[in-house]
């Protein structure tokens, strides 16, 4: 009995955990796009789902006007983005924070 439990408990724990991923990978990616880049906001059919947030983000967020290379790196356009994204309120893939500096995952 005590071993069923002790079996109980730790498959549980271990769906927590699983349930717990970051949702941006080591990579600086969420579903194989680079969160870095070009970027285009758009109202329907976006890649990605974004909420902001001002505490506890998946991504920390620094917009620039040159060179979007590094995690967190965005630049704002209007056509030919490396990848879209919405404002949402609700169930987003991911949540980010605007900082200033320090872009990235947290």
């Amino acid at each position: 009995m005590k071993r069923a439990l002790a079996l109980l408990a730790l498959a549980v724990s271990g769906a927590l955990a699983a349930a717990a991923e970051d949702v941006v990978g080591a990579d600086c990616q969420i579903e194989g796009i680079p969160l870095h880049g070009k970027v285009q906001v758009v109202t329907s059919f976006p890649d990605i789902k974004v909420k902001v947030v001002d505490s506890f983000p998946d991504l920390k967020v620094k917009l620039v006007e040159s060179f979007p290379d590094d995690c967190g790196e965005w630049h704002m356009v209007d056509s030919f983005p490396d990848f879209t994204i919405q404002y949402v309120e609700s169930f987003p893939d991911i949540e980010i924070e605007m900082v200033t500096s320090f872009p990235g995952v947290p």
